[in-house]
């Protein structure tokens, strides 16, 4: 049975450690190398990774400000008076201007009770039934049951009534004169509690409603009442102060005269298509930049032990270079960029876009003249603007257009097509985060890489185990040596002595 003690060359005199390490530097040569291939595939993957979040956040953001109506067609409103009435439009409101007169706000519903709250827990349960109506007209399903638990404090039973959301009041009790208000949340002059039997009605007569009988009304009440105005010279109510008329919302604040004017938001629109123009030319500088990297080849990654030997500004800078260009030229990242220009330079050919703004530079956007700049966007501000007053819809279906073929596709949603598929291949190269390797392309790779990094530190520690055997042998040599010579030596001595 082989030994697996080591001797350390006591009879040799050599550091046979030293010897078998400066040994194995040769040896590991090989593996040096693999390590350094799986170290350029862990960085190769991170850069196109870094490339996949630049190519999202473009689509992101196209996704969010060219493609949603409510982004590119907003539509501004102007009251001459706030304090009587404010207004906001949706996407299709007519560009008009209307008159208010305001003559009553709508106001909720109050009921007060008329004496001090004698309110005293009950030992059991109790059921309460209460047939609601709101201000305009509707109701819950009633009559609204709520169950009071046994011993619950006249604080529990306020927030219990608070929270009830079909009952839809405030409650509140005055500490100075012991009296309950309940206020409802909607205004309108509809609203009304009715006392739904016996139980409920004695239950609000400890409240302080002294009145509140079975089946009627609760006491104490102020009505609520409607909001009366006249638009445009018709004379009309509603039960909020809030409300849309042909998709402009209105908030009524007091009674008054007003004016509310409808326009379209040209700076929302110009600010949605400046900001695509400035994300678009941020991610394309940088994926240029990335796929234009000088690759220096004689900066190879660096072992532990040269690591070791350098301080850490020279490793940094010396990984700088070793990283640089491990996606230059790349085939996918260029492919995605050429089809992207085409994407943005070619006519939309769709009807319902006017044929004088069915091209990006018709309504301002052209290309920078200088060629080393890879196709960047440039903007004539005032052309731009001018082309969203004359034709929003047209310059939103530039973007939008929402064709079955490439002519017939709008801007962003051919550039979200390109950007999928850009996405999708380099994912298919170096996969995701959630990915196993097997899943894509480089991480396939780095598991033969580490299998054949495991295979080789298995055939090291041979290889290592063989040097110490043979430097074993030696010293057991140079033992036996040492051995015979000093018995021949004290033979010849004690012969001649």
């Amino acid at each position: 049975m082989a030994s697996n003690m080591r001797i350390s060359g006591l009879a040799s005199g050599m550091d046979i450690d030293k010897l078998v390490s400066d040994l194995m530097k040769a040896e590991r040569m090989p593996l040096d190398k693999l390590k350094q291939k799986k170290q350029i595939l862990e960085w190769q993957r991170d850069d196109y990774r870094s490339m996949n979040t630049l190519l999202q956040d473009l689509d992101s953001y196209i996704f969010n400000n060219l493609t949603l109506q409510s982004n590119m067609l907003k539509k501004k409103t102007t009251s001459s008076d706030e304090s009587v009435v404010t207004a906001t439009a949706n996407t299709s409101a007519a560009n008009i201007s209307t008159n208010l007169t305001v003559t009553q706000v709508a106001t909720a519903a109050t009921w007060v009770s008329a004496a001090s709250s004698s309110y005293t827990p009950s030992g059991t349960d109790t059921t309460l039934k209460i047939n609601v109506t709101n201000g305009d007209g509707t109701s819950p399903t009633n009559p609204v049951t709520i169950t009071i638990a046994a011993n619950s404090s006249l604080d529990a039973v306020i927030s219990q009534l608070n929270s009830n959301s079909d009952l839809g009041i405030t409650v509140f009790r005055d500490t100075q004169t012991g009296k309950i208000s309940i206020t409802k949340k909607d205004t309108g002059a509809a609203a009304s509690l009715v006392m739904g039997d016996a139980t409920t009605a004695s239950f609000f007569q400890q409240l302080g409603f002294t009145g509140a009988a079975n089946g009627a009304e609760l006491t104490g009440k102020t009505a609520g009442e409607n909001a009366q105005f006249t638009i445009n010279g018709l004379v009309t109510s509603r039960s909020t102060n809030t409300f849309t008329i042909n998709n402009v919302t209105y908030t009524l604040k007091k009674a008054g005269t007003a004016s509310v004017t409808t326009t379209n938001d040209t700076d929302a629109t110009f600010n949605a298509i400046k900001g695509f123009v400035d994300k678009y030319n941020e991610i394309i500088g940088k994926i240029n930049a990335k796929i234009s990297e000088e690759r220096y080849r004689d900066y190879l990654p660096l072992t532990d032990e040269q690591k070791q030997a350098m301080s850490e500004k020279q490793v940094e800078l010396w990984e700088e270079k070793a990283k640089s260009g491990l996606l230059r030229r790349d085939s996918i990242l260029s492919g995605g960029l050429s089809q992207m220009r085409l994407d943005v330079y070619s006519k939309v050919n769709d009807p319902t876009i006017n044929p004088n703004y069915d091209t990006l530079s018709e309504i301002g956007i052209t290309t920078s003249s200088n060629y080393l700049e890879n196709g960047k966007l440039i903007i004539d501000e005032t052309k731009l603007r001018a082309a969203i007053e004359n034709d929003p819809n047209s310059v939103y279906q530039l973007f939008n257009a929402n064709g079955t073929t490439f002519d017939t596709k709008g801007i962003a949603r051919r550039l979200r097509d390109t950007i999928k598929g850009t996405i999708g291949k380099i994912e298919q190269k170096a996969g995701k985060t959630v990915w196993t390797n097997q899943q894509f392309s480089i991480g396939r790779d780095l598991n033969q890489i580490n299998s054949q990094i495991d295979a080789f530190n298995d055939r090291l520690k041979q290889i290592e185990d063989r040097y110490y055997r043979q430097f074993t042998a030696m010293e057991e040599a140079i033992n036996k040596a040492n051995s015979q010579s000093a018995y021949l030596m004290n033979a010849f001595g004690g012969g001649t002595k």
